[in-house]
């Protein structure tokens, strides 16, 4: 699809009634800014072929752009995608492709944003980042419209009416994912860093951001902060104390997870035991077993080298 280029303000006739319409492919156009990510997937040859078989069974959202004869995808960017790629095949049987099914609203841009993010954040496979930046576009779109409930100190009001199924809170969490730099947006994307540690992250600069992406990148993305971790540095950087050299220590202290463990079978050492013990005496006579043996050990190596 073609790059859509920036629209000045709206003046859409909102009192026309949605239209059912084809719209040739070569009219429509992405709508400007949307998070989701067009891969070309196993999904999407899925898609591909099922429309080749089937055509398109749900119709695509548009809206016209002002002083042309395009249109704006609001919902169907993948459908359209799949359509292009058969489009492109120029297969005889395949000219229908040419055109596709759609529900024309005459609606404004903010508007339009809300139903965008609305229509597509029901999707299963939306990747943190996706929801984030959609999540973003919609609060900023209801925010424009003047339609949500201001309270002061409280923003978590505002974002209750981004989502049907998730919080304000959740919402607030994903949408604070959009003050990470590019590298580490793309880390919780690969589910490389969690959505916890990464939040406590969003709240530092770019430099301190980027130091963090340096000394991943020095592990060769093996060593990810902890959320207890990046709590640490988020403190440590509202009292100007945090640096690389700090980074450094914290993202190379051992974590709990990392902790080898050793697991013995209950049965297997029950008989050994008084009865009654709980499984935290057992581990306290264990520790203390060993150490005893360890020092007993240290006596006789003693003993033999006098």
């Amino acid at each position: 699809m073609k790059n859509q280029t920036k629209m000045s303000a709206e003046k859409v006739d909102v009192k026309q009634k949605p239209k059912l319409q084809n719209v040739k492919l070569e009219k429509l156009r992405p709508f400007e800014g949307h998070p989701y990510k067009i891969v070309d997937d196993e999904s999407m040859e899925e898609l591909k072929n099922s429309i080749a078989e089937k055509g398109l069974l749900t119709r695509i959202i548009v809206r016209p752009i002002e002083n042309t004869d395009e249109y704006e995808i609001i919902s169907g960017h993948r459908r359209v995608h799949a359509a292009e790629l058969l489009e492109m095949k120029e297969l005889p049987e395949l000219l229908e492709m040419k055109e596709l099914p759609a529900v024309i609203y005459f609606i404004g841009r903010d508007e339009a944003t809300v139903l965008m993010v609305d229509s597509n954040c029901q999707r299963e496979s939306l990747s943190p980042m996706e929801k984030a930046k959609a999540y973003k576009m919609k609060l900023d779109a209801i925010k424009h419209q003047g339609t949500f409930r201001q309270v002061v100190g409280k923003s978590e009001e505002s974002a209750e009416s981004v989502s049907e199924i998730e919080s304000g809170r959740t919402v607030q969490r994903f949408i604070r994912l959009t003050y990470l730099v590019p590298e580490l947006q793309e880390y919780v994307d690969e589910g490389k860093m969690k959505v916890s540690p990464a939040v406590e992250i969003s709240f530092l600069d770019e430099e301190l951001q980027r130091d963090i992406v340096d000394r991943i990148e020095e592990s060769n993305c093996e060593v990810f902060p902890s959320h207890a971790q990046a709590r640490r540095m988020r403190q440590l950087g509202i009292e100007g104390k945090l640096d690389y050299d700090s980074i450094k220590e914290i993202m190379s202290e051992l974590k709990p997870n990392q902790v080898e463990k050793l697991k013995i079978p209950m049965d297997d050492i029950r008989q050994y035991v008084p009865r009654g013990y709980t499984p935290k005496d057992i581990e306290e006579l264990a520790v203390k077993l060993f150490r005893q043996n360890y020092e007993r050990e240290c006596r006789y190596r003693d003993d033999d080298a006098r």
